[in-house]
């Protein structure tokens, strides 16, 4: 995280914060920079071909005037927007006076073909365009059908999901400043706490350059002056338990909140009831009670207990959208994109430093020098070996053991 110490440096840095990622990671390559440029399309019905993703919409009865809206993004949940705990939790914030949005992500519910498995995305980033676009693109999408919506204001607008949800909800809120409310549940961790506990998750959760430019502390802090609720899990059974995800993002995060005059606006909540890995009632009315606060102020009958409504969660196959046959899947677009890979390998011989520079700006390369510690050696009537360490630049240690035939002798 950076030293700032004004409200005006962290927005100048923020902003360009977000520009880069969106630039050099989100949208990497030409085709990602079309997909990112093309027109918002929706359609209620007969889709055409292209990549379609379903929701479904609720909306509150007897609407008057502007009210709030939310994206309801899932996780890993082979039954995606048909999720009970989901469809409830649409279901109590319509009954509240808000239009929820609850989008499929790819691989599950609707959209469950192997096509769309989530590592299908990685094809994509081999054929120079950024795997990561079509998960953005889904949340953006889906926001931009929310605020054309003659009742949406855009001023209250929320973002929340569990696990791969909560992911979605930090990465897309994070550089998306129309989001005013997010509240991920369990859907992250710092890149500190990756290396301790191994909390990485899926391809789109470390994304290619990502790491080179920011962690999720900073996507934390780029919430600032923005409502935010961090819910984490404390016997969490998947991923990012409380106990060591939640410090390094409030530590991050909080200064930052601080620095803009509202440290009130970054909340957490942990989970123990149930405790495990969940958006169930508790952790759903921990959202409530954000949303009351931020979103209703002056509502004096507001509640933030859960009206009962399991007897109004539909089917999956209920809330199905029909979506054509040919629907493009990732795989279908890094099909795509690789008819378009260059065919001509004699380039690289034409101009091989050329090619070699290019290689090294891809991978990052850096030159390190290697420095060798012979640490233990056979003696000399018995079997060669050499125990080794190397240390390369000062940042990686690699041991070596090195063998030889026969008797210790002379080295040549």
């Amino acid at each position: 995280m950076p030293a700032v110490e004004s409200a005006a440096a962290w927005r100048t840095y923020a902003e360009g914060l977000r520009r880069d990622l969106l630039d050099g990671v989100v949208f990497r390559g030409a085709r990602a920079r079309e997909w990112r440029e093309a027109k918002t399309r929706v359609l209620w019905h007969d889709p055409e071909p292209g990549m379609w993703i379903p929701a479904v919409l609720y909306r509150p009865d007897n609407l008057s005037g502007r009210v709030p809206v939310h994206l309801a993004v899932n996780g890993h949940d082979r039954e995606g927007k048909a999720a009970g705990y989901k469809q409830l939790r649409c279901i109590n914030l319509a009954k509240r006076g808000v239009i929820s949005l609850n989008i499929e992500w790819f691989y599950m519910g609707e959209l469950r073909r192997e096509p769309f498995k989530h590592y299908a995305m990685n094809q994509l980033d081999l054929c120079g365009v950024s795997g990561l676009a079509p998960f953005y693109l889904s949340m953006s999408r889906g926001l931009d059908l929310l605020l054309a919506l003659p009742a949406a204001d855009p001023e209250r607008v929320a973002v929340s999901g569990l696990s791969g949800g909560g992911w979605q909800t930090i990465f897309f809120s994070a550089l998306d400043p129309r989001v005013t409310l997010a509240n991920p549940v369990a859907g992250y961790s710092s890149l500190r706490t990756w290396t301790a506990v191994g909390d990485i998750g899926d391809s789109e959760q470390s994304p290619n350059d990502f790491a080179t430019l920011a962690d999720y502390t900073h996507l934390t802090a780029l919430l600032a002056g923005r409502a935010t609720l961090l819910t984490y899990n404390a016997r969490d059974t998947c991923c990012f338990v409380a106990e060591h995800a939640l410090e390094p993002l409030v530590q991050a995060a909080a200064p930052v909140f601080a620095l803009l005059g509202e440290p009130s606006r970054l909340r957490t909540h942990v989970n123990y009831e149930p405790g495990t890995h969940n958006f169930e009632r508790d952790n759903r009315e921990a959202l409530y009670r954000i949303v009351g606060d931020e979103f209703f102020p002056h509502d004096a009958g507001w509640r933030n207990e859960e009206f009962p409504s399991d007897g109004e969660i539909r089917m999956n196959t209920a809330l199905e959208a029909d979506l054509p046959a040919d629907n493009l899947s990732l795989n279908d677009l890094a099909r795509t994109a690789a008819r378009e890979l260059p065919r001509d390998p004699g380039r690289v011989l034409r101009d091989p430093s050329g090619a070699r520079a290019r290689l090294r700006e891809i991978v990052h390369h850096r030159p390190t020098r290697a420095e060798a510690l012979l640490l233990a050696a056979t003696p000399p009537s018995e079997p060669e070996l050499r125990l080794w360490r190397l240390r390369l630049g000062g940042d990686w240690t690699v041991p070596v053991a090195e063998f030889g035939r026969g008797p210790a002798g002379p080295r040549c």
